[in-house]
C-alpha cells in the first residue's frame, strides 16, 4: 500500500473568504468570534477537500502566515509588543500588520511597528520575518496547534501536525542586534521537545517538520547543527517526517539522511534525479516521500510520465513509499471547477489543488493496483498532455524569431549615467529630494464595482473610461494638493500590475478564481502563460497622456517589467524561463518606446520580483542574473538620454545583488527600506551606487500613518550612506489596498519632511 499525504493546503478559500472576514474584523464591521467561526469553517471545508488522502496536515492554517504563527507558537514575541493584553489574536494581528481590529485598538493602541516582511524562499508569499536578539527566550504556547487538532480529530481527519523545523526558522529571522542566531539553538531546542511531547500526549503519530533550507547552501556550522537538533528531538514520542521542498538536497542529501528521523520527503520535481540515491543512502525502516505533483504551478502532471519511474520505485519501496504534492498547495489556486470563462482547450490542461489531490491518488492507486485501475484517468490525461504538447496556439514563429534576432545593443542607453542625468534635470526641473509615489491609488469600492460592471457587460467601454478618468483625474487632483513632484495617474483602471498586462498579450490566459495569497488578506490571481508572448497593441499610452494633460508636472508612465511579469506567472514549463522573460522584454520595450513617442518624459518599469526569481543556491545566482538584467536592460534601454527610466523593487533582500541592480542601470531605483529601519541601505556602506534611489519611508503594508519626524530621520539615514543630491522622497510600494483616509495624512507628512531635508540637509 502507498501512504498519500499533502505538506499544505491553500487557506483562503476558493472565493477568498478568509480575506473578507479578515478585512472585515480589522474594519470593526465584525467580531472576534465572526473571524474564528470563518477560520473554522474553511478548516472543515479544505479537511474535507483532503479527505482522501491517508494523513491530512493540521496546522497550516493560519490567520495571516505560518511563521507568525511559529513565533507565537514559540513564544518568540517582539519587545514592543509584549506589553499589551487582552486577546492574543489581536497582538498576533499588531506584529502582522502594525494595527488589529479598529475596536481592539480604539482603547489607546495608536499602532507599533509591523513585523518585517520578506519572501518565503523563492515563491511570492511574503512571511513575518522573526526577530531575535542576544537575550531572546522561548516559550511554548501551543494552543493554537491543539486547537485545530482537536477540531480535526472531531472531524475524523488522520491528522498529521505541521511545524516549521527549529534551524528554517532560525534561518528565516533577522537578530536585530547583529548577535548569531545559532547561538539560540540551545534555548530554542527545549521549547521543540516540548512542543512534540505535547502532540504525542494527544496520540499523534507522525508530525512533519518542515526544514526547507536543506535545499540552499548551508554553513558547515548549520550543517552541524542539524545533527544537534534533530538528536535533541529524537525522543522516540513521534514520528518525524522531515520535510524538504523547493529544490534538491545536493550536498545536503547525506546529512538529511543521516538525521534521526522516520522519513524524509523530497521534492522531486525539482529533484528527480536525487531520488535513487536518497533510497540507497537512507536507512531501510525509514519512510521516502515523493513529492511527484507540482505544488507550485498549474500544469496537468504527466501521470503515464511519472508512473515510468515511479513504478521501479514502488516495488524496491513497498509501504515505505509516500507520494503527494513536491510543497504545500498554497501556492496555487483551490479549484478548477470554479472556473466558468477559462477556455476549454487550456482548461484541460491544468490542475488547481483539488485536482492535484485527485492526481496523487490516481497515482497510488496505479502503484498499488496496476495501471488498469484507473485506465479512464490516465487516457484522459494523455489526452490533455498531448493536446498541449502540439497546439498551434502556443507556437509563434514571428515571437521566436524576434527572440533569435536580439543584439546586445538593444540593452544600452545612449550615454553613461552622469550625462543623461544633466539632460534630465535640465528637462524636469525637480527640487532636491523630489517627492512621488509608487505608482498606484487606493482601489476604492467604487471603481471595483465600476470593473465589475464592465466586465459582466452592464456597462459599455465609453462609461467603463469615463469612470476611469474620473478617478484619474481625482488622483491627479489630491497629488497636486499635496504637492507631490513626480506625478502618477493611480492605475484605477488596473486590477493587478501583472494580470493587467498578461490580459493584452498575447500567450496569456486568465482565470476566474485563481487567487492565491500573497500576504495576510493580500490575493493575487496570476495570469497562465501558456504561449510565446507579443504585443498586438498599446496597453497605458492612453491613460497615461490623458493624465498628463491634467497637470504641468512630470507624470510617470507606469509599467511592470517583464521579469516581474515572469515570476508573478504561472509560466509555461515546456521551455526555458529565460526563453519567455526576453519575450516578455521585447513586448514591454514596445510599450516603453510608444510612452517615449507620446511625449512622456518618466517611465517606471517596476521590477519587484527580480530577487525572487533568484535560485536557492549562490553557486546559480549568476546565471539567473544575467539573463533576467539583460531582459529588463531590452525593456528600459532603447529610449532617448533625456528620457528618465526609474524602476522599482520591494520586500525581498537586495544588498547581496546590489551590484546586479546597478548594472540595470535605471535612471531612478525605489526600494522598500520602511519596515527595515533602513537595513538595505546598509549594502551602500561598502558599494557605492552610481545613479539615483528612493528609499521607501512610508510600509504601505500597515494603516499606521508616518510621522514627518520619522521620514525626516529615515532620509537623513539614507543621506549619510547616498549623496542627498542622489535621493527620492517616497513611499515602499504601491498605495492600492491603503484608503485615501490614511493616503493624503501620510503623504502629507512626505512632502512636509522632504521640505524639511531641503532647508537643513546639505
Amino acid at each position: 500500500m502507498v501512504m498519500t499525504h499533502t505538506l499544505g493546503y491553500p487557506r483562503i478559500g476558493a472565493r477568498r473568504e478568509l480575506k473578507f472576514a479578515q478585512e472585515s474584523y480589522w474594519k470593526g464591521q465584525s467580531s472576534r468570534e465572526d473571524l474564528v467561526r470563518a477560520g473554522a469553517e474553511l478548516r472543515q471545508r479544505h479537511w474535507r477537500d483532503q479527505a482522501a488522502l491517508d494523513l491530512v496536515p493540521v496546522g497550516d492554517f493560519s490567520f495571516y502566515d505560518q511563521v507568525l504563527d511559529m513565533s507565537f507558537t514559540l513564544g518568540n514575541l517582539p519587545e514592543r509588543v509584549r506589553g499589551f493584553h487582552g486577546d492574543p489574536l489581536d497582538n498576533y494581528f499588531r506584529v502582522a500588520r502594525g494595527r488589529s481590529a479598529q475596536s481592539a485598538d480604539a482603547g489607546g493602541c495608536d499602532g507599533v511597528a509591523a513585523g518585517e516582511m520578506t519572501k518565503w524562499f523563492d515563491t511570492n508569499y511574503h512571511y513575518i520575518v522573526p526577530e531575535f536578539d542576544a537575550a531572546t527566550q522561548f516559550k511554548l504556547d501551543a494552543s493554537r496547534l491543539l486547537g485545530q487538532l482537536a477540531e480535526a480529530r472531531a472531524q475524523g481527519v488522520k491528522a498529521k501536525p505541521v511545524i516549521i523545523g527549529p534551524l528554517t526558522y532560525l534561518a528565516s529571522g533577522k537578530a536585530k542586534d547583529g548577535s548569531d542566531r545559532l547561538a539560540l539553538l540551545p534555548r530554542l531546542l527545549p521549547v521543540y521537545v516540548e512542543l512534540l511531547a505535547v502532540l504525542a500526549g494527544q496520540g499523534t503519530e507522525w508530525v512533519q517538520i518542515d526544514e526547507p533550507i536543506l535545499v540552499t547552501e548551508l554553513e558547515p556550522e548549520w550543517q552541524d547543527a542539524f545533527s544537534v537538533a534533530y538528536r535533541a528531538l529524537d525522543s522516540g514520542a513521534v514520528k518525524l517526517l522531515l520535510t524538504t521542498y523547493f529544490g534538491p538536497l545536493q550536498e545536503n542529501l547525506s546529512l538529511a539522511c543521516a538525521l534521526p528521523v522516520q522519513g524524509i520527503h523530497l521534492d522531486a520535481i525539482n529533484a528527480r534525479n536525487e531520488v535513487d540515491q536518497l533510497i540507497s543512502i537512507l536507512p531501510p525502516d525509514r519512510v521516502v516521500s515523493l513529492g511527484v505533483v507540482n505544488g507550485r504551478n498549474i500544469w496537468k502532471t504527466d501521470l503515464g510520465a511519472v508512473l515510468d519511474w515511479l513504478e521501479p520505485v514502488g516495488k524496491v519501496l513497498g509501504e515505505r513509499l509516500w507520494v503527494a504534492p513536491s510543497c504545500s498547495l498554497l501556492h496555487v489556486p483551490v479549484d478548477l471547477a470554479n472556473e466558468r470563462k477559462l477556455d476549454g482547450e487550456i482548461l484541460s490542461w491544468l490542475a488547481f489543488a483539488v485536482q492535484k489531490l485527485e492526481e496523487v491518488r490516481v497515482l497510488a492507486t496505479a502503484l498499488a493496483q496496476g495501471r488498469g485501475a484507473v485506465e479512464a484517468e490516465l487516457a484522459a490525461n494523455r489526452a490533455a498532455i498531448a493536446s498541449r504538447r502540439t497546439s498551434q496556439r502556443v507556437n509563434n514563429p514571428a515571437v521566436k524569431a524576434a527572440v533569435a534576432a536580439i543584439v546586445p545593443e538593444l540593452g544600452c542607453r545612449q550615454s553613461p549615467f552622469a550625462q543623461r542625468a544633466v539632460k534630465q534635470a535640465a528637462l524636469l526641473n525637480l527640487p532636491r529630494f523630489p517627492t512621488t509615489t509608487i505608482g498606484s491609488f487606493p482601489q476604492t469600492s467604487e471603481i471595483r464595482q465600476v470593473r465589475s460592471q464592465f466586465k459582466a457587460g452592464t456597462i459599455d467601454a465609453a462609461a467603463y473610461t469615463e469612470a476611469m478618468r474620473r478617478e484619474i483625474a481625482r488622483s491627479v487632483v489630491e497629488q497636486e494638493g499635496l504637492g507631490l513632484d513626480v506625478l502618477v495617474h493611480g492605475e484605477a483602471e488596473r486590477n493587478d500590475m501583472v494580470e493587467y498586462f498578461g490580459e493584452q498579450l498575447d500567450g496569456y490566459a486568465f482565470s476566474q478564481s485563481g487567487w492565491v495569497q500573497s500576504y495576510g488578506s493580500r490575493c493575487v490571481k496570476p495570469p497562465i502563460l501558456f504561449g510565446d508572448i507579443s504585443r498586438p497593441k498599446a496597453m497605458t499610452v492612453d491613460w497615461i497622456t490623458y493624465a498628463a494633460t491634467l497637470t504641468a508636472k512630470p507624470m510617470k508612465g507606469m509599467l511592470t517589467g517583464p521579469v516581474t511579469i515572469l515570476n508573478w506567472s504561472f509560466v509555461r514549463d515546456d521551455q526555458p524561463r529565460a526563453v519567455s522573460c526576453r519575450q516578455l522584454a521585447l513586448a514591454i520595450r514596445d510599450e516603453v518606446l510608444d510612452l517615449e513617442r507620446a511625449g512622456v518624459q518618466v517611465i517606471q518599469i517596476d521590477e519587484a520580483a527580480l530577487r525572487e526569481g533568484l535560485p536557492l543556491r549562490k553557486s546559480q545566482w549568476q546565471e539567473y542574473l544575467d539573463w533576467a538584467v539583460e531582459s529588463f536592460r531590452i525593456t528600459a534601454n532603447g529610449v532617448k538620454d533625456e528620457t528618465q527610466i526609474h524602476t522599482h523593487m520591494c520586500y525581498s533582500e537586495f544588498n547581496d545583488i546590489i551590484a546586479s541592480i546597478a548594472d540595470m542601470d535605471a535612471d531612478v531605483i525605489t526600494i522598500e527600506t520602511s519596515r527595515s529601519d533602513m537595513e538595505l541601505l546598509d549594502a551602500f556602506d561598502d558599494f557605492k551606487y552610481p545613479n539615483q534611489i528612493g528609499p521607501g519611508v512610508y510600509d504601505i503594508h500597515s494603516p499606521n500613518i508616518p510621522t514627518e519626524a520619522q521620514i525626516v530621520a529615515l532620509m537623513q539615514k539614507a543621506a549619510e550612506r547616498i549623496p542627498a543630491d542622489r535621493l527620492w522622497v517616497n513611499p515602499d510600494c504601491g498605495l492600492k489596498t491603503r484608503q485615501w483616509s490614511e493616503v493624503i495624512p501620510a503623504l502629507t507628512n512626505m512632502v512636509r519632511a522632504a521640505q524639511s531635508l531641503r532647508a537643513t540637509v546639505s
